[in-house]
């Protein structure tokens, strides 16, 4: 396949390099030139596919050069670039037929937004849903250069998913390219976020503090108990929001939304920490501290998740809650099968807990199994994937036979997963925690840029397995890797769905309370 051609003229063209070697890995072909002479010289010895051009140049100007470009090419899309909003040098340029107008600063992805909606115009203008992606996409870039709450990168990660779900259907691929480096792009600056805000938001009075998994429970479940009525708690884990919005249309036939919010997980953002920490509605530190016999660290021989239903019942009790409560875990489809059949007796409960954990099986799974990693590459399959899983599941069946006793609905998860596409060296000794998104050790040796670091674990709630050990948390994309083999592992895990480090998709996770139709 022919490279698409683009001429890119600017006086300032040394400052644009990272945009043009953003292009060029894209795999376009790009022409530069300093002046409007030298642009015409050039469109007219060579072919182009579009031309971005700065308005305001010594020489020539931006509209003069426009007009000589169309004299001799007129098909030739052109791009104007200016500093400049006034509203002539619009008007001129869109008199002379431009194909695009672009204010300085620009980003590489609105170049690449402007590649697109040019050279595959006809298909992209008749899908409704790109041409309002769009006009969404720079106020999304706007929106993330400037958010500074949980409560902002909750609604913009929000946004994000929504765009995905509508493009889904679209075939241009290009489109979803944009959505992902703009997903890309809020993941690198949440991260930061997190690196500044996370230990801050453990202080009492921080209003700005998201609701965290230790706090879940008392703040958001509780309230909505009753022994009027029974309630079905069900934790589906490592369920990301994407996947609950996915969801959330099969559901609607049973039961109507009636709240919806996000929560964090905390770090790490892996089930025996996140998930223990909903049932016990404490942080590890304090489990280890107050449940010794409970809590298993990562070097700890044992199921580590083993006591959750010990961890609930204290918490109730320490709440001064009397609620008739049941818990149950399934972790196979016997299981599933086996609570749906017998479903009808827990009417006579208050609150029957249920955690599901076929979503996390699955994504483990694809770690290990060709066939998965296969049908489940891009976050689109893995969402079909999980989708397809759910119509036919006893899961759905529960909440069928839910809404048929008239149970109120609460869906909730413990942390979200991201499929890692790139490798961050670490080195550490032989007791150094296994998962792929956070290390837990002494001596550890990693790349400062790449990681989210919790050098005194106590500032970050969890417990020390020794005097010096530290955590580290994968930021993005990026997995662990150590040096040995390094080439063998890094193929095996990349493009594989992982959880234990900072992300949107791991750690703004949804809440949803439901009522029955």
């Amino acid at each position: 396949m022919n490279k698409i051609k683009v001429l890119w003229v600017d006086d300032e063209i040394d400052l644009l390099k990272p945009h043009i070697i953003f292009l060029e890995k894209k795999n376009y072909e790009v022409t530069t030139c300093q002046s409007g002479t030298e642009a015409i010289e050039v469109v007219d010895n060579q072919n182009f596919d579009i031309v971005f051009l700065d308005e305001n140049m010594p020489g020539l100007t931006g509209l003069e050069t426009l007009s000589e470009i169309k004299e001799k090419r007129n098909n030739l899309p052109v791009v104007m670039i200016t500093k400049s909003e006034e509203e002539y040098i619009m008007e001129e340029a869109i008199g002379s037929k431009i194909a695009d107008y672009l204010i300085k600063p620009v980003n590489p992805n609105q170049i690449l937004l402007s590649l697109k909606k040019n050279l595959d115009h006809s298909r992209l203008v008749s899908e409704k849903t790109t041409s309002n992606y769009q006009q969404e996409f720079r106020k999304i870039a706007m929106d993330m250069s400037m958010i500074n709450s949980w409560e902002g990168w909750s609604e913009l990660y929000q946004k994000l998913i929504y765009w995905e779900l509508e493009l889904e259907n679209i075939e241009d691929n290009g489109m979803f390219e944009i959505l992902e480096s703009q997903k890309s792009e809020a993941n690198t600056q949440f991260c930061k976020f997190v690196e500044k805000n996370y230990v801050s938001w453990f202080a009492g009075n921080n209003e700005e503090a998201p609701i965290l998994s230790h706090q879940l429970f008392k703040n958001k479940i509780v309230p909505e108990l009753s022994d009027k009525q029974p309630t079905l708690l069900l934790v589906i884990d490592n369920l990301r929001y994407d996947q609950w919005k996915a969801f959330e249309p099969i559901i609607n036939n049973y039961y109507k939304k009636d709240k919806e919010s996000a929560f964090s997980s905390i770090l790490p953002t892996a089930t025996q920490y996140a998930r223990n920490a909903i049932f016990s509605g404490l942080m590890p530190s304090d489990m280890e501290k107050q449940y010794p016999n409970w809590w298993l660290n990562d070097t700890d021989e044992g199921g580590k998740n083993m006591h959750e239903e010990d961890f609930l019942m204290a918490q109730m009790k320490r709440l001064g809650l009397t609620y008739k409560t049941e818990y149950y875990k399934i972790t196979s489809l016997k299981s599933g099968k086996s609570l749906v059949q017998n479903f009808k007796q827990l009417k006579e409960n208050d609150l029957t807990a249920v955690v599901y954990n076929f979503v996390d099986m699955l994504s483990h799974s694809k770690t290990e199994m060709e066939v998965i990693k296969e049908l489940a590459s891009t976050d689109k399959s893995y969402r079909s994937l999980t989708e397809s899983w759910f119509k036919n599941s006893p899961l759905l069946e529960m909440i069928q036979k839910a809404q048929q006793l008239g149970f109120k609905l609460i869906i909730t998860t413990d942390h979200g997963t991201i499929n890692v596409q790139n490798p961050s060296k670490v080195i550490g000794d032989k007791n150094t925690s296994l998962n792929l998104r956070y290390k837990t050790g002494k001596s550890l040796t990693y790349e400062d840029k790449d990681v989210v670091a919790s050098k005194n674990p106590k500032e970050f709630h969890l417990p020390s397995i020794n005097m010096s050990s530290s955590f580290i948390f994968a930021k993005g994309d990026l997995f662990f890797a150590y040096p040995n083999n390094y080439n063998h592992y890094v193929s095996y895990y990349r493009n594989t769905y992982q959880h234990g480090g900072v992300s949107l998709e791991e750690m703004v996770i949804p809440f949803a309370v439901l009522s029955p139709r």
